[in-house]
């Protein structure tokens, strides 16, 4: 079995409708899972309290270190190559498989030490029960690889969808029978058993035994720099939660972790939604730099048009997201989300800049990159951990947005996109988002404070996406851009670009 970048029947395959297809079915699916994922926590936050969640978190800030390597960025390496035998692939799927079970092993074997350091014994059972997870996630790593190798994101976006569905099931289940923390623990191995399994039936591939001779070498190396990548960028981006937990106790980090979930549920939905099309895609096109270059500024022109009124919504609607998806015990956490809401547009900005030079084979200026970024937030946490979760959550969004210029120059030096082609598409945006919230700001101020929530909420986002889309579509020029891209590029499938 070899993947090469053509269609089932051998013809050469029009890369960008397929994108363009698959970038749509993604988006839908992850709409889908959007709504999911907060009717979850809108279901369990009025369960469980503040104190369940913390405890999971401080497992999870410890143990998630490991989620780093469960794919040992093989899956990345997986997709990126032009070309793949069956014997690579094989291998590295074994190669998963006893990372797997290492990283199982070492979560359990970790407990102890977890408990110990928070001072918290009901962690040493909650550790145990999460390590079957790193094992049951490894054995679909180089099935959903090949699916996203072959731009098949309907299908990888029914299977995802599907996991989710089980296992919110069985969290709520769980909640409502009084179970507490254990029911935000059963979906992490309900979830990914599901979805390894609907990856080797989508898939149909039976790994082969290890050869000798597959020529795994270099995608080891790619991978491993993309491991490492993820590694440092995780310890820069959960520290602080190490910190707020040994510090501040398992209810503040509660609050701190609600609302740092709810503000990072709209940058992992466009993420996955684009960013995994973008490097299939940018991938098959690293050849080719002007062809590059225009899929690349059509997609970001995509990712910036949605993460902009996120931003702006998330900003001036933070208390009633907090009360009407969390309930009205967790006001406490509407200054954080709020102070954490710049974290969605800069991460908006800066994660395209990841898949385009890993597609393009410049994996190693991202790990360069992480290693600028990780010191410097985990010094914005220490500068405001003194100040609890809010100082905490203002001192990082501050570093992020001080950091944006820096990273977008060095990202894109010597690639065939510029920062000026990036900020001409930042603009019209950012134009329309600014007026659009002039709006929503002002039915805020007309309803006033008596009004539920809910109904504010829905009056100020139906005003605030109203005006967004009518001044960027029509009075800055973009309804044709955003034609083009949603249809598919009709006029360049014909001639079979």
């Amino acid at each position: 079995m070899t993947h090469k970048a053509l269609s089932a029947k051998g013809e050469p395959r029009n890369l960008k409708r397929e994108a363009i297809q698959s970038g749509v079915a993604r988006m839908v699916s992850q709409g889908v899972n959007l709504i999911l994922r907060v009717g979850y926590i809108a279901i369990l936050a009025r369960l469980l309290s503040p104190d369940d969640f913390g405890l999971v978190a401080m497992v999870v800030a410890l143990t998630g270190i490991f989620d780093v390597f469960t794919t040992a960025g093989l899956s990345s390496a997986t997709i990126q190559k032009h070309e793949i035998s069956f014997d690579q692939v094989s291998a590295l799927f074994w190669i998963n498989i006893l990372v797997g079970v290492f990283l199982a092993l070492l979560c359990a074997a970790s407990a102890y030490t977890i408990s110990a350091f928070y001072h918290e014994p009901r962690l040493l059972r909650i550790a145990i029960a999460v390590a079957p997870a790193f094992l049951l996630n490894a054995a679909g790593v180089q099935h959903a690889a090949l699916i996203e190798r072959d731009l098949r994101y309907v299908t990888l976006s029914a299977i995802e969808t599907g996991a989710l569905c089980v296992g919110i099931l069985s969290g709520v289940l769980l909640a409502l029978r009084g179970y507490g923390y254990w029911a935000l623990i059963a979906p992490t191995l309900i979830s990914p058993a599901i979805n390894s399994l609907g990856c080797w039936i989508a898939t149909g591939w039976i790994p082969g035994w290890p050869r000798r001779g597959a020529n795994i070498r270099s995608l080891l190396h790619f991978g491993g720099i993309v491991t490492l990548n993820n590694l440092v960028v995780y310890i820069g981006y959960n520290v602080e939660k190490v910190l707020l937990g040994r510090l501040w106790g398992a209810a503040s980090l509660g609050l701190y972790t609600r609302a740092f979930q709810l503000i990072g549920i709209p940058t992992a939905t466009i993420n996955s939604a684009v960013g995994a099309v973008l490097f299939s895609a940018l991938s098959r096109m690293q050849h080719d730099p002007a062809r590059l270059r225009n899929f690349y500024l059509k997609g970001y022109s995509i990712v910036i048009a949605v993460t902009v009124p996120i931003t702006m919504f998330s900003f001036l609607f933070a208390h009633e997201i907090i009360t009407v998806v969390l309930g009205s015990q967790w006001t406490g956490a509407a200054t954080i989300f709020r102070l954490l809401t710049p974290t969605i547009l800069v991460f908006g900005i800066i994660n395209p800049t990841y898949w385009l030079l890993i597609s393009t084979g410049k994996q190693k200026r991202s790990l360069y990159l992480a290693f600028a970024i990780a010191p410097l937030v985990i010094t914005s946490y220490c500068a405001g951990i003194s100040f609890g979760p809010e100082g905490v959550a203002l001192s990082y969004s501050t570093a992020l947005v001080l950091w944006l210029y820096p990273h977008l120059v060095w990202s894109l030096h010597g690639t065939p996109v510029s920062v000026g082609d990036l900020l001409r598409t930042i603009m019209r945006p950012w134009m329309a988002g600014i007026v659009a919230s002039v709006g929503a700001l002002a039915v805020q101020r007309y309803l006033g404070p008596e009004v539920p929530s809910l109904l504010r909420l829905a009056a100020g986002g139906l005003v605030l996406m109203s005006i967004y889309a009518f001044v960027l579509l029509f009075v800055l020029g973009q309804l044709k851009l955003f034609q083009d891209v949603l249809l598919g590029f009709r006029g360049e499938a014909r001639a079979g670009a």
